[in-house]
């Protein structure tokens, strides 16, 4: 089968989807490391992450603990940081948007990877070279690899890695972006790159109702309302377990909450989004 030609080739992450499993860093270790390619010298075994797993743990009490996953290569920048900084051609984009260093003249250019907001450009203090992840251009270039992705995308069991075209609506890879919540990371703004992330997560508020303390005992289907400064609205109910969440709100906001349940006096108070919170077991007092 003929490799189908890509005016932008790009990865789609979706965090929703990752499951830590490494499969995507192994991967790239295993095609970067050990050997030279055309467009990169050899990956160094330590210190150096070309598809990095940011994670960390979510929630400040052991009632509700989650934990995010979020797979962070270079994101191939529309206005790449580390070119602007870069002399002497040392960095370029190629017309299909990936962004290469050049081996050569990026030695002794130590300030091309400082510039990188993302952190995804390492220093090489052996070789004095700056380097990243290439998107494996030297393997999606070569008519004889067998492949028709990068190898991390390759690698993930989970199809939380999707490569394709971005310049084709008809693609499967736009097609994903479209019917999900582009997350872009935050030290990049606005800017558009040809590694776009999905569906990392904001904050969420969350807590549990029950009914008077002294009867021990969970209230399941009270009402909660959570709205936001801004006048959104957002609504759920209690599940078996007494327990409400509203998840992927913005970060930094204040939240009013409100529990009713039929015979029971309403409750009101207010939250703040700065950081995944566990509010609290909310005790209803029977309406007298």
């Amino acid at each position: 089968m003929l490799k189908k030609p890509m005016k932008r080739p790009g990865i789609a992450i979706n965090s929703a989807r990752c499951m830590a499993c490494y499969a995507c860093f192994i991967a790239c270790k295993d095609e970067h490391c050990g050997w030279d390619t055309a467009l990169s010298k050899a990956q160094p075994e330590m210190g150096q992450y070309w598809m990095n797993i940011v994670e960390w743990e979510r929630g400040d009490n052991p009632r509700r603990i989650k934990t995010a996953t979020v797979p962070t290569p270079c994101s191939h920048c529309e206005n790449p940081a580390c070119m602007a900084a870069a002399k002497n051609g040392a960095v370029y984009k190629r017309p299909d948007g990936i962004v290469i260093i050049d081996p050569e003249k990026s030695k002794g250019q130590k300030q091309i990877a400082e510039a990188c907001p993302v952190g995804a450009v390492y220093w090489n203090e052996k070789l004095e070279i700056p380097q990243k992840c290439t998107m494996c251009a030297e393997l999606l270039d070569d008519p004889d690899y067998p492949g028709f992705e990068p190898r991390c995308v390759e690698a993930c069991p989970n199809q939380a890695l999707v490569f394709g075209d971005l310049d084709d609506p008809e693609s499967n890879i736009s097609k994903l972006i479209a019917a999900n919540k582009v997350t872009q990371l935050e030290c990049l703004g606005d800017m558009k790159s040809s590694v776009v992330h999905l569906n990392i997560p904001s904050r969420f508020l969350a807590g549990t109702v029950a009914y008077p303390k002294e009867l021990e005992e969970v209230c399941i289907g009270a009402a909660v309302k959570a709205t936001l400064e801004n006048g959104e609205v957002r609504e759920t109910v209690t599940n078996w377990a007494g327990d409400w969440e509203f998840e992927d709100l913005p970060k930094n906001v204040k939240v009013a909450i409100d529990i009713t349940f039929d015979g029971f006096a309403p409750v009101h108070y207010d939250c703040f989004t700065d950081a995944d919170h566990y509010v609290a077991i909310t005790y209803l007092d029977p309406v007298k």
